[in-house]
């Protein structure tokens, strides 16, 4: 008999070997370090960091064009600005010069990056100066509010961005994916129209979404810099080799905690509005008709959530039941404000308006009818009229014809009679004719000015009488 004791060694080396096979698999599958060009890669970034020239104008073409995209709420014209867009120079700049103690491409990078966003801002707020292009849209509101999400579109656009200029064989596909996913130009663009309009809520929103992007691009960079170990700058002095290692990770330590500290924000923020309006929903649930929700209304900051409650009132008691929900809701030390003291006014205000619509559309309704009714007496006016002439003979035509026809004819008359059996009422044309005296055979007249008249007229029945 088989002893089971047996097989587990050999089903244990089978389990190791499968593990073995998996573990290969994955690490070829997911390896980014085969096929680094480290120096190409380092001299790409460092080519792209200036903005000057002809990248300069570049700059400036993009941001009209991203300007007008917002105006005119197009994502297409916005895709097509921030497509040719050299913003991530700069910024990969910083993130590669600190990963390799580089401080002077770390000055450079700097340098280029105040310079592109001044031009930026300066090009964007000139062109919103104009009257014409001040509008409000929602490609403009849309990029005002940064949230946690935005972080992480960063961080995974930075992380590929970096992957694919690292490769021997650009992925020029993926950079522009990127360009566009990272959306760096926007946020500029919005922020020149918040200092064109002069609100500073823009302003300072639009900046903070480029900000994010800029600071989450630039350290994703940094950590696949250090992951490849991209070789360090070496400085002969040791003493300034020392130095700049110690300020360059000092920038880095500010960079690593100014994003950590952000993104914690961004996410307390999201998480805030995110309970504010679950709480909300069940709020709607119990009954409760609220009105003119806005974004403002869930302040985070002031740790306060407004309402505006109308139609059934809330007793104090329900209110301070409320409060006391909001930690299950995770809204401790948030305070609740129910606005409903108005909701009389405001109820006869929505009757009125209640019934000025109905009134309004008994009026079109009725305006409609008179305009049927009207419409369906012309009709009848118009067959009534096509008939009628339909009936007439032009007289005035057949007279003229006629003379020229019959010589001898003096004299012709036109007329309609009816006649009935009581039954039906028949209608019977009848011309008379007086014939000159030289015409001795006035029934051979008659005859031929009867044929004439039926084939001229299109007539099956025709009496002409002779005098």
């Amino acid at each position: 008999m088989e002893n089971k004791d047996d097989n587990k060694p050999v089903e244990n080396k089978n389990l190791k070997e499968t593990w073995k096979n998996l573990k290969q698999f994955l690490f070829e599958l997911l390896d980014i370090r085969h096929g680094t060009d480290k120096e190409g890669t380092i001299e790409d970034i460092k080519e792209n960091i200036s903005i000057k020239g002809h990248t300069a104008w570049v700059l400036i073409f993009s941001v009209i064009i991203a300007s007008v995209g917002l105006n005119v709420s197009s994502p297409a014209v916005v895709i097509g600005a921030m497509l040719i867009s050299p913003l991530l120079g700069p910024i990969l700049g910083v993130g590669l010069s600190i990963g390799t103690n580089d401080i002077d491409t770390l000055k450079r990078s700097l340098t280029n990056f105040g310079v592109m966003v001044g031009l930026s801002l300066l090009t964007s707020f000139l062109f919103f100066l104009l009257p014409i292009f001040r509008n409000e849209t929602p490609e403009l509101l849309s990029r005002t509010s940064p949230d946690v999400r935005d972080v992480f579109i960063a961080i995974a656009g930075g992380l590929a961005l970096i992957l694919a200029i690292s490769r021997r064989t650009k992925q020029t596909n993926t950079i522009a994916g990127v360009a566009i996913a990272t959306a760096l130009m926007p946020p500029l663009c919005t922020a020149g129209y918040g200092l064109a309009i002069g609100n500073m809520s823009y302003f300072g929103g639009a900046m903070f979404l480029f900000t994010i992007n800029t600071i989450f691009i630039a350290l994703a960079a940094f950590g696949i810099v250090k992951y490849l170990h991209f070789p360090m700058v070496k400085y002969l002095d040791s003493v300034k080799r020392k130095r700049i290692a110690q300020l360059v990770s000092f920038i880095a330590f500010l960079v690593f905690a100014g994003s950590i500290y952000l993104f914690f924000n961004l996410f307390k923020e999201n998480q805030f509005k995110q309970s504010a309006e679950n709480l909300i929903t069940d709020l709607k649930k119990s009954g409760l008709s609220i009105i003119d929700e806005k974004d403002e209304d869930l302040n985070y900051k002031a740790k306060s959530i407004k309402i505006y409650v109308y139609g059934k009132k809330l007793s104090s008691e329900e209110i301070n039941s409320w409060t006391a929900k909001l930690p299950e809701y995770g809204l401790k030390d948030t305070k609740l404000i129910i606005e409903q003291g108005v909701d009389s006014d405001l109820m006869h205000e929505v009757q009125n308006l209640t019934d000025l619509y109905v009134q309004n559309q008994k009026l079109i309704s009725s305006r409609d009818e008179s305009l049927k009714e009207k419409e369906d007496k012309i009709k009848l006016l118009e067959t009534e009229l096509e008939k009628f002439y339909a009936r007439q003979i032009p007289f005035a035509q057949i007279s003229k014809e006629a003379q020229i026809n019959y010589s001898g004819l003096k004299q012709l008359s036109y007329s309609r009679r009816y006649k009935t059996n009581f039954k039906k009422i028949d209608t019977i044309t009848v011309f008379s004719a007086v014939w000159d005296t030289s015409v001795t055979n006035k029934t051979l007249e008659e005859i031929r000015l009867k044929k004439w008249l039926k084939t001229r007229l299109n007539l099956d029945t025709l009496i002409v009488n002779n005098r």
